[in-house]
């Protein structure tokens, strides 16, 4: 039996153990499963209490099942649900029992998602809102993608992909059968019409998105300066954890520290560095490189400093850098000309006096991450376009509709054949890519061949 034609199982909810545990079975043999275990089948989507039993009459579990058959299910498939107390015995107990049964597997990773959208219960945009659903850290990342798994995208899409069949229905219709009495002999005027609509449409939205999409990776803030100004500090402060070692010797972060913070809804990924100075230890001379290129990575850089300007070793470039000083509750005579020059920002920065030790300046610094972060990701509520894949293939299909637009006075065939491929490149954006649906449209709505 293929693969896909064989009955899938899987634990649908968390890690043991726990109050409960869901297990998923989907498949033609999802309810010789379900009366195997339960030995019935109950009401169509209604909680059932049963004593699950083993092949030997050997109780399992008293649990709650539920019997949805297809298509009226999460998959499209046969669907049986299996919410037993989750302790490792219990599941190990029904996993086994459920293995032995003929045409019946452990399911692969993502595979439940993808027999719905096989079965056409959801669009490739929307598959792709669910795993960010399922991976979003904060709020506003949630938000996103649940707009996402609801049709935002998919749902636009669909409308585009039908008014582009229907004026390659009026290009098409006007080439091949423009001899049948059905079919008006001016088509192109209405057509034209329709394409020009439609690519000022999606090149409004394209041009809309800014960096919405960067909303799933999060914005990456380096902290970098000198050995010993307290970088270690400053995140362990951020995160409100210790995640970072701290030492009075210089030289103690040797690699790369990351931490994932929600600022306001906003996911942000701060980076502890290396202290940036030269070097005799190969190894200290590979943390100072690491951070270099970590820096230079990053859409921000917090350089850090508490004495003199420190010019040195700061990066340049196009990446924002914030001049923060720290240790200002250390009232010392040999601090105070630093304090001077760090009033001075970079061109286009920022500056800050902190005390990460004591947490002076740290509120203002954060207000400042969240504002900056706001700006980066600009305006994300509603945006429709959320993945690089999303946005290449909208690209693509505004760049045929312009080539369709371009080619007509050349000739209707080479017209239509862009309007294919405008088509053929929002089919692959929701993952369903029909050659039979223009011809559908013509006969539908011009009765050829009667």
């Amino acid at each position: 039996m293929h693969p896909r034609d064989q009955t899938i199982f899987a634990l649908s909810s968390g890690r043991p153990p726990s109050a409960i545990a869901i297990v998923r079975v989907s498949g033609r043999s999802a309810g010789a499963v379900l009366a195997s275990l339960a030995g019935k089948t109950p009401e169509p989507r209604l909680a059932s209490r049963v004593l699950l039993r083993d092949s030997d009459g050997q109780p399992i579990d008293d649990a709650v099942v539920l019997w949805f058959p297809g298509p009226g299910s999460a998959t499209g498939e046969d669907v049986a649900e299996f919410h037993v107390h989750g302790g490792r015995a219990v599941l190990a107990a029904l996993v086994a029992e459920i293995s032995v049964i003929p045409n019946v597997r452990a399911a692969e990773p993502g595979e439940f998602t993808r027999r719905a959208f096989e079965n056409g219960k959801l669009d490739l945009t929307e598959a792709e809102g669910l795993d960010d659903l399922i991976h979003a850290d904060t709020d506003r990342q949630r938000r996103q993608a649940l707009r996402q798994l609801q049709g935002l995208l998919g749902n636009r899409a669909r409308d585009w992909r039908e008014r582009i069949i229907e004026a390659s229905a009026l290009i098409e219709a006007g080439i091949d059968f423009s001899d049948e009495g059905d079919v008006a002999g001016e088509l192109i005027a209405p057509a034209l019409q329709k394409i020009d609509a439609l690519r000022e449409e999606i090149e409004n939205v394209l041009a809309a998105q800014g960096k919405a999409e960067r909303l799933r990776d999060g914005l990456v803030v380096a902290i970098a300066g000198p050995p010993n100004v307290g970088k270690s500090t400053l995140i362990n402060q951020l995160a409100r954890r210790d995640v970072a070692i701290v030492s009075p010797h210089a030289g103690t972060t040797r690699d790369v520290i990351e931490v994932q913070l929600d600022l306001d809804g906003y996911p942000v990924t701060v980076i502890d560095t290396a202290g940036i100075r030269e070097s005799d230890d190969p190894v200290e001379q590979e943390g100072v490189r690491r951070a270099r290129t970590r820096a230079a990575e990053a859409d921000l850089v917090l350089w850090l400093t508490d004495a003199g300007d420190d010019a040195e070793g700061r990066p340049v470039g196009d990446t924002p850098v914030w001049t923060v000083r720290n240790k200002i509750d250390l009232d010392r005579a040999d601090l105070r000309p630093a304090a001077r020059a760090a009033k001075e920002p970079l061109v286009g920065g920022k500056v800050f006096a902190i005390s990460a030790r004591r947490g002076d300046g740290l509120p203002e610094l954060v207000e400042a991450l969240v504002a900056f972060a706001s700006t980066f990701f600009g305006a994300s509520e509603g945006a429709l376009v959320t993945r690089a894949r999303q946005r290449d293939l909208l690209q693509q299909t505004a760049v045929s509709l312009r080539r369709c637009r371009e080619l007509v006075e050349e000739g209707e065939e080479l017209a239509a054949e862009e309007l294919r491929a405008a088509s053929y490149a929002l089919g692959r954006l929701l993952g369903r890519v029909d050659v039979e649906d223009v011809l559908g449209a013509i006969f539908q709505k011009f009765c050829i061949g009667k």
